[in-house]
């Protein structure tokens, strides 16, 4: 297949960002803005982020085309996140792209953001199919074994909170700042891990589904007996971690047996998600594990539009494009996408 070249968005919360990635495994322009309009709010507004989009996403667009020495006529498509996420967000995104589509008369691809973190290692590694994903992020945190682009197995998902979501709870207990996890991390280098002992929620019960709200709890009664002083909060930091790496293990290894109780061999494991970005989840997981381990990039860790416009490629190549009346979703679940 010749050289295709796809534009990419991606607004599905509150980072707007804009890709212009081929298939010969190039990024020719990647922008993105990380919004700060939530860092005093200890969370995402959807209002704020969706206004936010609508401020720069024609800028960002209009700079990566020109960063791309392209234009539009010399793309082959154009994709972007259509769900799940902020619904606000997501129609900014997806509403300019169709406009894009619509006047170019290119192909318009609507992208599952789940998929694209999950395929977005491709663009960097010979990973191949059927494969294992840890998706870990701010909004999602599931296993999934992932057998060809659009074709997935759900193996098990959290139950109350995101680990993403976790980390920014934990954070705004300890009077951190948004987002949590980088924080939470930096100051746990200088903590003890074994301080305190959080509950490590449903490590006895079969199955990879997650709690995460139990340590959040635990975590809030603590602090409410402490009178934390700066090494109590890294304490509990390192502690979290601990608490955390010990699940994900726990689960990753139920998951490679429910893979191969459907002899499905597995060879390469994939961690995506802004979560993954955790040096110390990283190093303890690939410690421990005995598969082919892979990690994107940080900066491809959290959300992006390269990500976008690979699984655009993943999805261009297998000829799945979209009707300009597909709906944006803010529920999509990765195992329902169809062609």
């Amino acid at each position: 297949m010749s050289n295709k070249t796809i534009l990419a968005v991606e607004t599905s919360c509150d980072e707007t960002a804009v890709a212009i990635v081929n298939s010969n495994k190039q990024i020719l322009a990647h922008e993105i803005l990380s919004q700060k309009e939530h860092k005093t709010c200890g969370g995402v507004i959807p209002e704020v982020a969706s206004r936010a989009h609508m401020n720069h996403l024609s800028n960002l667009i209009e700079s990566a085309i020109e960063k791309s020495n392209l234009d539009f006529c010399s793309l082959d498509a154009i994709a972007a996140t259509s769900g799940p996420g902020l619904i606000g967000g997501l129609i900014v995104g997806t509403m300019m792209t169709k406009a894009i589509a619509h006047v170019t008369k290119k192909p318009f691809i609507a992208v599952n953001h789940l998929e694209a973190h999950a395929l977005v290692v491709r663009l960097l590694y010979e990973v191949k199919f059927p494969f294992l994903v840890l998706l870990i992020s701010g909004g999602h945190c599931q296993f999934l074994i992932a057998q060809d682009v659009g074709k997935y197995i759900k193996l098990g998902e959290t139950l109350d909170d995101s680990l993403g979501e976790a980390f920014d709870k934990v954070a705004k207990m300890l009077g951190l700042d948004y987002p949590g996890g980088p924080l939470i991390e930096k100051l746990a280098k200088n903590g003890n891990g074994t301080r305190f002992n959080f509950p490590r929620a449903m490590i006895k019960r079969p199955g990879c589904n997650f709690s995460f709200s139990g340590i959040k709890t635990s975590v809030k009664n603590l602090l409410q007996k402490l009178e934390m002083n700066e090494q109590d909060i890294c304490d509990v930091c390192a502690s979290f971690q601990e608490c955390v790496s010990d699940i994900l293990l726990d689960k990753v290894n139920k998951a490679i047996a429910m893979a191969a109780s459907s002899n499905i061999k597995i060879h390469d494991f994939v961690i995506s998600g802004g979560v993954a970005a955790n040096k110390f989840l990283r190093e303890k997981l690939e410690k421990q594990i005995n598969l082919n381990i892979f990690f994107p990039p940080p900066h491809l860790c959290t959300d992006n539009a390269v990500m976008v416009g690979w699984a655009g490629i993943e999805r261009l190549q297998k000829n799945y494009t979209n009707s300009l009346n597909f709906p944006p979703r803010s529920r999509w679940e990765l195992e329902k996408i169809l062609p």
